[in-house]
Parts: structure tokens; C-alpha cells; sequence
């Protein structure tokens, strides 16, 4: 696959991904409806979903996932740093959307940056 079609793909990947981070959000995390289907426990999966959710946005678990992920790409050598680069923007947009923007913001530039670098020999 060539270099230009491979950057669409993920451009067009990553738009998708936001969506559908802003769908959780709005229709998941923020709708009405769910709080009051959601009070009493253990009887629709989407509230331990919505529930399991809420604990990983006020523990700051996927972006600071993202970030170790964005970090260690900017260590590791072509192709394999390509590729956690990527996997940091697949942990780093929903963090930005999912209330955690001050720390997702810095693994969406590293790993941005880390896709763009031109490495040696790769």
C-alpha cells in the first residue's frame, strides 16, 4: 500500500473513531434516559458498561494508557513505533472526547509527531 493511501486510511480510520467517541459520549455517558435506567444495578449490560466506563474516565485509565503508548513509540525503532503510534491516537482521541483532554492532548501530539518523523533506515 503506498505511503499517501496508507495516511488516508488512518485520517479517514481516526474521523470514524471520533464519532464514535462522541456517540459513547452523548448517547451513553450524558443521555438522560440512562441514569434512570441505570438505577438499579446489574440489570442491562450498557450500565456495567456505562459504569465500567465512568471508572476508566475518572481514573484517567485510557489516556494515561495512550500516553505510555505515545511515549514508548517515540523509543522504538519504524515500524513498530509507527505502529503504537497509532494505537496511542486509538487510545488518545476517545481520551480527548471522554473528559480527559489534559492529558490526552499530549498523546495525540507525540504520537502525531512520531508518525511524521522521518527515521533512519526505515
Amino acid at each position: 500500500m503506498s505511503r499517501s493511501l496508507s495516511v488516508v486510511a488512518l485520517l479517514l480510520f481516526l474521523a470514524l473513531w471520533l464519532a464514535a467517541s462522541y456517540g459513547v459520549r452523548y448517547e451513553l455517558m450524558e443521555d438522560a434516559r440512562w441514569v434512570g435506567l441505570c438505577s438499579v444495578p446489574g440489570e442491562q449490560w450498557q450500565c456495567q458498561v456505562r459504569s465500567l466506563l465512568g471508572l476508566a474516565i475518572h481514573f484517567q485509565v485510557i489516556a494515561w494508557a495512550g500516553l505510555g503508548l505515545a511515549l514508548l513509540a517515540q523509543l522504538l525503532p519504524a515500524r513498530l513505533g509507527g505502529g503504537l503510534a497509532v494505537l496511542a491516537l486509538v487510545c488518545g482521541v476517545p481520551a480527548l472526547v471522554l473528559y480527559t483532554a489534559s492529558i490526552a492532548v499530549f498523546t495525540v501530539v507525540l504520537a502525531g509527531l512520531r508518525l511524521v518523523r522521518q527515521v533512519p533506515g526505515g
